[in-house]
C-alpha cells in the first residue's frame, strides 16, 4: 500500500498536454495524440470532463475549467466534433455558476478560464456564456494583469498560471522556477504552456517522462510520490493504526530521509510536503534540521511563495502542525504564533461550503483547539473516525484530484474495527481492576477518592495497544494508590498511622507478621505491597532482572514527601518556595504511576539507566510542570482548605509588586519551559534511555496538559463523557463513510 502511489489522473492537465504541437510536424499535430485519443473517450455521461466527485457542485467552476480546456484540445487538432457540442452544452446549462462567488474557485481561475476564452475566439469557437459575464470576467482579470503590485508570490503566481496569461514574453522571468526535471511547479499543465511558448528543452524533457509513466492521461501535480506516502503515513498514525505497518513505514522514513539531507526539491521546493516530511521524520527519531522551513519563521516568508499569495490555508495548517512538533526552537515558536493567528482568522471568516472545505475546517479547528502537547492519541483516533472526513482525500490546486489510498475504505475499516477491538480489551481490564479493588477493600476507605475511571483512562489513552496491558494496568493501580495515600496523608490518618504505613514499606519485611496501627494502615499496605510485587514479577519478565527493590524506593520516596507536607501543614509552618518545589514534584506522585510502566513497554532498562541522570531528569520534569499546573488550577480551592501551594507561597514570599494574576501567568510561563525542556529531552539523540521509554512521561506530560488545561482535572466532572468515549462507547461508521 505505501510503495503504490494512486493519482487521480486530471483531464485539465490532460488537455493542454494535448494541445502542445509536434514540432517536426509544422504545428499541425499533437506532439501526444494518446492525451487527444484520452479525451475523446473519458467525456462524462452530462457532457463534462474532470474528476468524477461526489462534491460536484461545490467544485463546478472546476469542472467547468476542465471541460473549457477539454473542448479547446479538442478543437484544435479539429477531433470530437460529437464531444464538443456536448461539452458546450453542459457550460451552456451551467453557465451561472462561473459568476457563483459561493463555488470555490480553482487556483488562478480568475486569470486562466478568461484567457481560455479569449483562446476560443482565436480557434472560432463561441462559449455559450453571457457576453456581461465574459466581460466582466475578463476586464477583472486585465485590471490584475496591469496591477503595479509587486511581490516573489505574486511574481510566482503569474508564472504558476502562464497557461492563461499567455503574455509573459521573457522566457527569464519563467525559468527560475523550473525544476531540476524540466517543469515548472511539477505542473503538467503550466510546463505544456511553457514549452509552447518558449519550446524549452527541460519542459519537453518533462513532458515526454510523463507520458512514459501515465501514457495517455497525466495527474496534475507530478511528481507527488513523497506527498502521497508520507501522507498515508500521517493517515495510519491520525487513525492509530500505524503499528501494523512499522517496517514499510521505517523503509519509507529511511528513503524519506536521504532525500530531505540531499535537499531533493520534490520535498524542499514544496511547502507542504516539506512542513510534513520535518513532522514526522523528528516524530519517528530522525536527526532533522530546520533550516529548509526557517523561511516560514515569519509570516512574510510565506507571503513571498506561491502557496502563500494563493492563501492556501493547508500548507498553514501543515506549517502551524510542524511548528508544534519542536516546540524549544525559538524560530519554530514564531512560526507556531504567526501560523494559529493566520488559522484563528481563517476560521472566523470561512465562508466555503464545500465538503472538502468543511473536512479542511474541522481540521483547523481540531488542530487549535486540541494542541498537541495536550491532546490524548485515542481521543485524536476517535475524533478523526467519527468526524466524517477520514476519507475525505481531494485537494484542489488549479483542479481537483485525488490521492486514492491515502484513506480508502479498507484502511477506515481496519481502523474501526481496532478501535473497537482494543477498546474491548480496556473494558475487560476495567473490570478487573473493579474487582480488584473490592478485593482490596478500597471501597472502604471512604476518605479516598474513587478515581479509577481517570486513573485507567489516562493509560488507555495513550497506552492503547493490547500489547501494553501490563503498563496500562500498572498506570491505573499506581493512579489509585496514590489518590488513596494521598488522601490518607491529607486528611485520612494520623501522624502515628502515617509514620506506621512508612516504617512498613522502609522495613519491606515479607516473612514476619506485620504490626498496624489501625486498619487503615492495614488495607494500604496490603494492597501497596500486593501490587508492588506483582509489578516486579511482570517487570522481571521484560527486564530479565529483578526491580522489586526500585518500585518500593519510588514508593517510599513518595509517602516520606507526602509525610513532610502533612507536617508542615499540622505545625503550621510555612517552607521557602525552593523546599516546597523540592519536595512537591516528588509528592504530586507522579513516580509510582510512571517509572514502574516504563519497565513494562519492552525495551531493557539496566540499573544504571534508571539511577541515570537523564531518567530521573524526565522524571523530575513531567512531574514539576504537573504540579506546577495543579497549583495554578488548584489554587482557590486550596487556599481555602488551608492547603500549602506554589501560588500562594509565591505571594506571600517574593517582595514584588506583581499582582496575583501577573504572578499566575509567570508560573504559567515556568510550567510551559518545563514542558518544553522534556519535549527537548525526548527528541534528543543519543540517549541512555531508550526512546519508547521517554516517551512515557511525553504522553503524561500531555494526559497533565488536557487535564488542567481549563480546571482542575481531579475536581471536574467534564472529562467523564470523555473518559466513556474511549473505554465505554464503540465506534460505529455509517455503510457510506466505508464507501
Amino acid at each position: 500500500m505505501l510503495d503504490k502511489v494512486e493519482l487521480s489522473v486530471s483531464a485539465y492537465d490532460t488537455s493542454w498536454v494535448a494541445m502542445v504541437p509536434s514540432p517536426s510536424s509544422s504545428q499541425n499535430a499533437p506532439l501526444f495524440p494518446q492525451c487527444v485519443k484520452w479525451l475523446l473517450e473519458n467525456q462524462h455521461e452530462d457532457g463534462s470532463w474532470g474528476l468524477d466527485n461526489h462534491d460536484r457542485q461545490s467544485l463546478k467552476k472546476d469542472v467547468l475549467s476542465s471541460t473549457l480546456v477539454s473542448i479547446l484540445a479538442l478543437k484544435k487538432w479539429g477531433a470530437g466534433e460529437r464531444q464538443i457540442n456536448k461539452g458546450l452544452q453542459f457550460i451552456e446549462l451551467n453557465s451561472a455558476s462561473v459568476s457563483d462567488e459561493t463555488i470555490q474557485k480553482p487556483a488562478g481561475f480568475d486569470i486562466i478560464f478568461p484567457g481560455m476564452i479569449e483562446y476560443a475566439r482565436d480557434l472560432n469557437l463561441v462559449i455559450p456564456l453571457g457576453s456581461e459575464i465574459v466581460d466582466a470576467m475578463i476586464l477583472k482579470r486585465d485590471l490584475d494583469l496591469r496591477s503595479e503590485r509587486f511581490s516573489k508570490g505574486r511574481e510566482a503566481y503569474l508564472a504558476y498560471v502562464l497557461e492563461g496569461t499567455r503574455k509573459l514574453k521573457d522566457w527569464n522571468l519563467i525559468v527560475k522556477y523550473q525544476r531540476k526535471n524540466g517543469s515548472l511547479f511539477d505542473s503538467p499543465a503550466t510546463t505544456a504552456a511553457a514549452f509552447t511558448q518558449f519550446g524549452n528543452d527541460g519542459c519537453l524533457r518533462y513532458l515526454c517522462s510523463l507520458l512514459q509513466r501515465f501514457e495517455a492521461a497525466v495527474p496534475t501535480v507530478y511528481p507527488s510520490d513523497q506527498y502521497a506516502r508520507l501522507s498515508i503515513i500521517d493517515t495510519l498514525e491520525s487513525l492509530g493504526i500505524d503499528r501494523d505497518f512499522k517496517h514499510e513505514i521505517k523503509s519509507l522514513l529511511d528513503e524519506t530521509y536521504r532525500y530531505w539531507l540531499r535537499g531533493d526539491e520534490e520535498i524542499c521546493l514544496d511547502l507542504t510536503t516539506c512542513a510534513l516530511a520535518f513532522r514526522l521524520l523528528l516524530a519517528h527519531g530522525y536527526d532533522v534540521s530546520y533550516d529548509p522551513l526557517k523561511p516560514f519563521a515569519e509570516e512574510s516568508g510565506f507571503s513571498d511563495t506561491l502557496e502563500g499569495y494563493l492563501k492556501d490555508s493547508f500548507s498553514v495548517l501543515e506549517l502551524f502542525k510542524a511548528a508544534q512538533s519542536y516546540p524549544h526552537e525559538s524560530a519554530l515558536k514564531k512560526q507556531c504564533s504567526w501560523t494559529k493567528q493566520y488559522l484563528e482568522m481563517e476560521l472566523s471568516n470561512w465562508l466555503k461550503t464545500s465538503v472538502r472545505d468543511k473536512c479542511l475546517k474541522k481540521e483547523v479547528e481540531d488542530a487549535l483547539g486540541f494542541p498537541s502537547y495536550a491532546s490524548l492519541e485515542r481521543l485524536d483516533h476517535r475524533r478523526k473516525l467519527l468526524n466524517g472526513c477520514a476519507g475525505e482525500n481531494t485537494r484542489v490546486t488549479k483542479t481537483s484530484y485525488r490521492l486514492h489510498n491515502i484513506c480508502s475504505s479498507d484502511i477506515l475499516k481496519i481502523a474501526v474495527d481496532d478501535f473497537n477491538f482494543c477498546q474491548s480489551i480496556h473494558r475487560e481490564e476495567m473490570e478487573h481492576l473493579d474487582r480488584w479493588i473490592v478485593e482490596n477493600r478500597l471501597q472502604e476507605l471512604r476518605f479516598a477518592r474513587q478515581k479509577l475511571a481517570y486513573c485507567y483512562f489516562s493509560g488507555a489513552a495513550t497506552l492503547f495497544s493490547p500489547e501494553l496491558s501490563d503498563a496500562r494496568i500498572s498506570w491505573a493501580k499506581g493512579g489509585v494508590l496514590t489518590t488513596v495515600v494521598d488522601d490518607f496523608f491529607d486528611v485520612g490518618g494520623s501522624k502515628e498511622e502515617l509514620e506506621n504505613l512508612i516504617h512498613l514499606v522502609e522495613k519491606w519485611d515479607l516473612n514476619g507478621v506485620p504490626e498496624y496501627r489501625s486498619e487503615h494502615v492495614e488495607i494500604i499496605f496490603s494492597v501497596l505491597r500486593d501490587t508492588i510485587l506483582e509489578t516486579g514479577d511482570k517487570a522481571f519478565t521484560y527486564q530479565g532482572r529483578t526491580v522489586t527493590h526500585h518500585i518500593v524506593k519510588i514508593w517510599l520516596d513518595l509517602l516520606k514527601s507526602m509525610l513532610r507536607e502533612a507536617e508542615w501543614s499540622s505545625n503550621k509552618s510555612t517552607p521557602s518556595l525552593e523546599d516546597y518545589m523540592k519536595n512537591a514534584y516528588i509528592s504530586f506522585a507522579l513516580g509510582p504511576i510512571i517509572l514502574p510502566a516504563t519497565y513494562l513497554i519492552g525495551p531493557p532498562l539496566s540499573e544504571k539507566t534508571v539511577d541515570s541522570h537523564q531518567y530521573n531528569q524526565l522524571y523530575k520534569l513531567v512531574s514539576t510542570m504537573g504540579r506546577l499546573l495543579n497549583d495554578i488550577q488548584g489554587f482557590k480551592r486550596e487556599s481555602k482548605e488551608g492547603k500549602l501551594n506554589a501560588v500562594s507561597l509565591h505571594m506571600k514570599q517574593e517582595r514584588d509588586s506583581r499582582s496575583k494574576d501577573e504572578i499566575i501567568e509567570s508560573m504559567k510561563g515556568l510550567a510551559e519551559r518545563k514542558r518544553e525542556e522534556l519535549h527537548k529531552l525526548v527528541l534528543e539523540k543519543g540517549s541512555v534511555v531508550p526512546r519508547e521509554c521517554k516517551e512515557v512521561f511525553l504522553k503524561m506530560s500531555k494526559v497533565l496538559n488536557l487535564f488542567y488545561r481549563k480546571d482542575d482535572g481531579f475536581t471536574s466532572h467534564n472529562l467523564m463523557n470523555v473518559v466513556k468515549s474511549v473505554i465505554y462507547e464503540p465506534i460505529t461508521l455509517q455503510d457510506e463513510s466505508l464507501t
